[in-house]
């Protein structure tokens, strides 16, 4: 394959607002030069490697990663936790701790049905469940054979970006979760998310007191 074309790999998954696989790179650009133009999946996997060779080489702050069957740009680790701090997308994103919960059973058990799940959790799940599904987080993937046929939930390829996944094996082990929780950075963060969470809670009693007080 043509060198010239590492910098037209580049730019499609720069400019895609969703990952974009192998496939689709291929297919803009036979669509422009041709559909005699020779490059096949394995090109673009060799000339992502080649390009975050040259991003860490040259100490950038982003590389090129798979996620959800696709590749996207996003930031190094080590300069997540300032984009993360200001990223106002992901805070009107953020789940509750039920929520997160529940997403972790139906992530790690999946399919799994409603029941099952309310087992598990020891509480009724029927508004957990339906803010997932809003979110698109989670999907129905069918019934189960049991009685009652109740629905089977699994999660969705926006799982898998809202998490930064390639696909479900890349879900971190249960040893890998623990080592999480102790790491300071994280503890860190997750106290940070929680003032936001009550003051946001304060306020919005405090926004509900006035309404009340105005009727």
């Amino acid at each position: 394959m043509d060198k010239s074309y590492n910098s037209i790999i580049e730019v499609l998954i720069f400019s895609s607002d969703e990952p974009i696989s192998e496939n689709e790179i291929i297919r803009a650009i036979k669509g422009i030069d041709g559909e005699d133009i020779e490059i096949t999946p394995d090109n673009i996997s060799e000339t992502v490697d080649l390009l975050n060779k040259s991003y860490e080489e040259n100490g950038r702050s982003f590389r090129i990663k798979k996620i959800a069957n696709g590749f996207v740009f996003v930031t190094t680790e080590i300069f997540a936790k300032y984009v993360g701090y200001l990223s106002s997308e992901k805070s009107k994103r953020r789940l509750s701790q039920a929520a997160l919960e529940t997403l972790a059973i139906i992530a790690y058990k999946q399919p799994v049905t409603k029941p099952e799940l309310e087992q598990i959790r020891g509480v009724n799940s029927d508004y957990i469940l339906t803010s997932l599904l809003e979110k698109n987080l989670i999907t129905i993937i069918g019934r189960a054979e049991s009685i009652g046929r109740p629905l089977l939930y699994g999660t969705t390829t926006e799982f898998l970006k809202y998490f930064g996944l390639y696909n479900l094996s890349d879900l971190p082990k249960p040893r890998e979760i623990e080592e999480i929780m102790k790491d300071e950075d994280f503890i860190e963060q997750k106290n940070k998310i929680m003032m936001n969470f009550v003051e946001e809670s304060i306020e919005k009693e405090l926004n509900d007191e006035n309404n009340n007080t105005t009727e």
